[in-house]
């Protein structure tokens, strides 16, 4: 991955977009490694479960990894800031997921003002399983 002198909203849409398509913990390490090395700091969180009942679990993750990896602060509007992309990304892929199982990541980056968050979901359904990936974005 190149330096990014400047990254702005594009550069860490696609550092959390990324991060979300990380298939282990160990390429997810080096991920954030080389984002941290480009002055983007990330976090990511697995999770699964039925859909409905995980959208306020999935908005909790990211907010609690973006802490503990220290890519925001303990304020309420930078974690508000994380709270209000994530739950846009989790929308975007809610005419998929709605009443069924899901299982995947969900990745928060940032760099300056910038904060993107993005949600990779399989989508299960018996043996039947379908992928979709869900972005937002804020500025703090």
């Amino acid at each position: 991955m190149e330096m990014m002198e400047n990254a702005g909203s594009r550069e860490v849409a696609r550092a959390a977009i990324s991060l979300s398509l990380s298939s282990s913990r160990e390429e997810e390490a080096q991920m954030r490694s080389e984002f941290a090395q480009q002055g983007i700091l990330t976090a990511a969180a697995d999770y699964g479960g039925e859909y409905n009942q995980s959208v306020m679990k999935l908005i909790e993750r990211a907010v609690i990894a973006a802490r503990r990896e220290k890519v925001i602060s303990d304020t309420h509007h930078e974690q508000g800031a994380v709270a209000g992309a994530a739950h846009e990304a989790i929308s975007q892929v809610s005419g998929k997921a709605f009443g069924l199982s899901i299982g995947g990541k969900i990745a928060v980056a940032r760099r300056g003002e910038h904060v993107a968050v993005a949600v990779f979901l399989c989508v299960g359904l018996v043996h039947l399983n379908e992928v979709c990936v869900g972005l937002g974005h804020r500025a703090i």
